[in-house]
């Protein structure tokens, strides 16, 4: 089964990135750096989630995020299907917090459940296919909307947006240029998917980390 180890971000400065993302939500692993100042305006045609168990935990991380440097595109409110908010790291990565319980209903944690990184596509199904040819399994797909693949115990599940109703649920115009400013670490790569996302082998970006 295919699996993503990590997602690396491009970023001005690896060392305050590192620190913004250990402060704003502990990750570790999940989330690695690469000094880089490929030009890129707008919308990145992405975004990164983190899925937690109740509000309390979405308030705490999004609380931290933001005294990190983080700036807020969406508060966190409830919603039919739950409760979270979206922030933009100070590197421009956009990060949603959720969870899909309306109360807590236990003390409040930090745990995070799962990161799932959400690609804003031009065609759900020419991507689906493609992923799919690269040895993915499809977990859920919803027509031409939504398609999530089977990652297993992936460290990061992934998951195939069209990319304006990505950006409307982010918070962002959907327009942008340049450098998605991410490469996909995974036992799928290397390649280039047909959006422009660049993956990579985990073994070798573990070799260069």
């Amino acid at each position: 089964m295919t699996s993503i180890a990590s997602v690396t971000l491009d970023v001005a400065d690896p060392t305050a990135a590192r620190r913004f993302y250990t402060a704003a939500f502990g990750l570790d692993t999940q989330v690695r750096f690469r000094a880089s100042e490929a030009p890129s305006t707008g919308f990145r045609g992405f975004t990164l989630s983190l899925t937690v168990s109740q509000p309390g935990t979405v308030d705490s991380l999004i609380g931290t995020a933001l005294d990190a440097g983080a700036t807020v595109l969406k508060p966190a409110v409830k919603s039919l299907w739950g409760y979270g908010g979206v922030v933009q790291a100070p590197d421009g990565a956009i990060w949603k917090v959720a969870t899909s319980a309306k109360k807590d209903t236990g003390p409040v944690t930090r745990q995070i459940d799962t990161v799932v990184l959400l690609l804003g596509v031009a065609d759900i199904v020419a991507s689906k296919q493609f992923y799919v040819g690269r040895g993915l399994a499809v977990g859920k797909s919803f027509a031409r909307m939504y398609v999530e693949f089977d990652t297993g115990s992936s460290p990061v599940r992934l998951g195939l947006y069209r990319r304006r109703a990505l950006a409307k649920d982010a918070g962002v115009p959907p327009e942008g240029t340049g450098s998605h400013r991410l490469l996909i670490g995974g036992d799928a790569g290397p390649f280039t998917d047909p959006d422009g996302f660049a993956w990579e082998s985990a073994a070798a970006l573990a070799s260069t980390s």
